[in-house]
């Protein structure tokens, strides 16, 4: 077995399943997390095609089907609450847009951190603070002024990710924006609530409400164009009055549901981003998921991404030996077209909420190409791996 010790910045999902595969490839692995232990709630993410897969390689089939959020379906509706389209859960066998698998980003990062605890060292209320990097291994001071050296260092650490701004450049460098900001927070379910998702649009900004597995509670999303967004992500009291001004006068259950934004426990606002990076590892240091290659909640599939790619990078650094070079490589190359096919999707999606000028003629909506969906959720080759080492293989199984 491997030596191998890898330092792994992000305990939300991208992390935490690193964490998983590298672990069973034979590698020491700490996670490094600034937040001072797992942030619950969250928005409902999603699992769909080969990203199902690799939760059923990981074992947590059951444990992550039995955290779902249990949707049923989606209906989007008019100011008036008149229903104007419904989606349900089973269409396009669990993979549509409302996934058979849908859980809230806590509730995945709860699950993938109990399957992992016993054989990662996780480390809260801490980060990176500075490293150097070197042939051999990379000397890491943490904030606590600890120091520790590593064999590999992998930043999973978010959209606005400390490490690739610190190893890679600043966060302009590779954040683009498309024109959009989403805000979500749970809410006491006095609406009726029961397993369906209700959603009203108008031209530029939306409203809804979702089911979560407490059905005493409900998640309250909403979006806005925003070209420019100039609020500090952490300035909570600044975004919730942004929020206010852009949901001002619409209509719907949008007034009672924003009255509940100063008690909600969770809230988050952000502009919906992606990254683009040419190369997502220098030297002894990579990325994962949205620090790498965000293809934006519009594409429904950043939690995929996430998934297949710790698969993947695991996968590819043991295949290569733990050589960087042709680990970084092989994982790159493997993921890179499957990236590209989510972000386009992403970008086509925010592209029909755009608010059209005001003597423009109305944006039509978007000719979604099949195939181009079907390479989003399915285009990617997931190998066995049989040659590798594999802790959790059952007994009596070689192992390289």
């Amino acid at each position: 077995m491997s030596d191998t010790t890898v330092l792994v910045a992000g305990a939300s999902i991208a992390g935490p399943a690193l964490a998983h595969w590298l672990h069973r490839r034979g590698a020491a692995v700490t996670v490094v997390e600034r937040a001072p232990g797992l942030r619950p709630g969250g928005q409902a993410v999603d699992a769909r095609g080969v990203a199902k897969e690799v939760i059923r390689r990981m074992g947590l089939d059951a444990e992550v089907r039995a955290a779902r959020t249990e949707t049923a379906g989606a209906y989007t509706v008019d100011a008036n609450g008149t229903v104007l389209e419904t989606f349900r859960a089973e269409d396009n066998d669990g993979d549509g847009y409302i996934a058979d698998i849908e859980i809230l980003r806590g509730d995945l990062s709860r699950v993938l951190h109990d399957d992992t605890r016993d054989g990662v060292d996780y480390i809260f209320g801490d980060r990176i603070a500075a490293l150097t990097q070197d042939a051999n291994g990379v000397d890491v001071t943490f904030e606590s002024g600890d120091r520790r050296r590593f064999d590999l260092v992998i930043g999973a650490d978010g959209l606005h990710s400390s490490l690739r701004e610190m190893v890679f450049g600043p966060h302009e460098r590779f954040v683009r924006h498309l024109g959009l900001a989403l805000a979500f927070y749970s809410v006491p379910n006095e609406f009726e609530l029961d397993r369906w998702l209700i959603d009203c649009q108008e031209p530029g900004r939306s409203a809804g409400l979702r089911p979560i597995q407490d059905a005493t509670r409900a998640l309250a999303i909403f979006s806005f164009t925003a070209a420019d967004l100039d609020v500090d992500y952490r300035d909570i009291e600044a975004q919730k009055r942004l929020l206010r001004e852009r949901m001002s006068g619409m209509g719907w259950l949008t007034p009672r549901i924003l009255a509940h934004l100063d008690d909600t426990p969770d809230f988050y606002l952000d502009q919906v981003a992606q990254v683009i990076m040419d190369r997502w590892s220098t030297g002894r240091v990579g990325l994962l998921g949205d620090a790498a290659f965000s293809s934006s909640p519009m594409s429904g599939q950043g939690t995929g991404l996430a998934l297949v790619g710790a698969y993947l990078l695991a996968g590819e650094l043991a295949a290569a030996g733990w050589d960087p070079e042709a680990g970084f490589t092989a994982y790159e190359a493997r993921m890179r077209s499957f990236v590209e096919a989510n972000q386009e999707i992403g970008r086509l999606h925010a592209h029909s909420l755009a608010t059209p000028a005001p003597d423009s003629e109305p944006t039509a909506e978007p000719e979604w190409d099949l195939e181009l969906i079907d390479r989003a959720i399915n285009g990617i080759e997931l190998p066995d791996y049989a040659e590798l080492p594999d802790l959790r293989a059952p007994a009596g199984t070689p192992t390289t």
